[in-house]
């Protein structure tokens, strides 16, 4: 072969291979990839709302549940006898307000009788005032008479006694109309203090809706022995025994939802700029590298934590070094929506994952 045959072959060997690299930069470019992805999945952390010994324990770790399957059961005997107890303090007040009711109908009934015996006084002393009046005036009539001797002495002396019997009379009835406004103020401040005792009328009651509201809570606390999965899912990390102390707002045992897995894929920050929230996406798992599973864009990250600058050892700032000619690129992350799993393909929390976003697939 001629030298300058050789040279043209070179030559198109050369840019050929410029050529494939070129289309596979363009195509690294324009449809990123990375192996930097997770496979993740929301935990609920089962904490029980009540304290007390697991008396039932039906699971094993690792174990698949479904939505409303008992977990465990915490000892229920204290919150029986406690909601018991709230039931008859419930009972015990109800009787009590009906006892207050009969107060304060008893209040109202003192009240109108006071009311009546008032009447009664008023009437009596305008009775008393008539007749007072109708004997002074007789009296003083027969003052000049008793005088020019017209009258007996024993006949004034008389209408003189009726006059002072009839003063008397009237300041009776006035001294029973006072004893009785006084009656009726102690019958009106005897209904308030009764009806403040009774508080509202029927539900709105405070001491009934308090001792309800004792029972609702002693109720609660009793169901809340039952602690079930509120979600499909996984038991995971379960290192209850029977007999073990569960303690109210601390977490037992985690729970894996089976219906939230996605995929988490860390691109560089130069890279993220073509992706769209839509985008196709092919994974593949290190696990099932020969079933690669569709799925879509479902968000960007917006953030991510920057560890220059943080707090380190002593309170000083954790600097990290770097080298001056290379710039490190920020690794963003992007949910992968997941369609459905090819057959034989389980989802584990963690897994690793290569993820290819196909930007230009809309």
């Amino acid at each position: 072969m001629k030298l300058s045959q050789r040279y043209l072959l070179t030559t198109v060997i050369i840019l050929i291979a410029v050529a494939a690299v070129s289309f596979k930069y363009r195509d690294y470019v324009t449809n990123p990839w990375t192996r930097n992805g997770k496979v993740m999945s929301y935990v609920i952390q089962v904490t029980p709302r009540v304290t007390g010994p697991i008396v039932r324990l039906p699971i094993i770790n690792n174990q698949h549940v479904k939505a409303g399957d008992l977990l465990f059961e915490i000892d229920p005997r204290t919150f029986k006898v406690n909601l018991d107890q709230a039931r008859a303090n419930y009972d015990q007040t109800v009787d009590d307000i009906a006892v207050m009711e009969k107060q304060v109908e008893a209040a109202k009934a003192s009240v109108v009788q006071s009311r009546s015996v008032i009447s009664q006084a008023k009437s009596e002393i305008k009775a008393a005032s008539s007749q007072l009046s109708d004997v002074q005036i007789r009296l003083e009539r027969n003052k000049p008479l008793i005088a020019k001797g017209s009258i007996s002495k024993q006949h004034f002396d008389e209408l003189t006694m009726q006059y002072e019997v009839a003063m008397a009379n009237k300041e009776q009835a006035t001294a029973a109309l006072l004893v009785a406004e006084g009656s009726l103020l102690q019958a009106q401040a005897t209904l308030a203090q009764a009806r403040a005792s009774l508080g509202a009328p029927g539900q709105d009651n405070a001491r009934l809706r308090s001792a309800k509201a004792v029972v609702d809570q002693a109720h609660l606390d009793l169901e809340f022995t039952h602690v079930v999965a509120s979600v499909d899912g996984y038991v995971t990390n379960l290192t209850l025994q029977l007999g073990s102390h569960a303690v109210a707002n601390q977490a037992v045992l985690a729970l894996v939802d089976i219906n939230s897995f996605w995929i988490d894929a860390y691109f560089r920050e130069t890279l993220v700029s073509s992706m769209r929230k839509g985008d196709s996406a092919l994974v593949t798992l290190m696990g099932y590298p020969d079933k690669p599973i569709r799925g879509k864009v479902d968000s960007l990250g917006w953030g991510t934590a920057q560890s220059d600058g943080s707090t380190g050892y002593n309170l000083l700032p954790n600097i990290s070094p770097t080298f001056e000619w290379i710039r490190l690129a920020q690794r963003v992350p992007v949910s992968i929506h997941l369609d459905q799993l090819p057959e034989g393909v389980t989802l584990r929390m963690g897994s690793t994952a290569s993820v290819l976003i196909l930007t230009d697939s809309d």
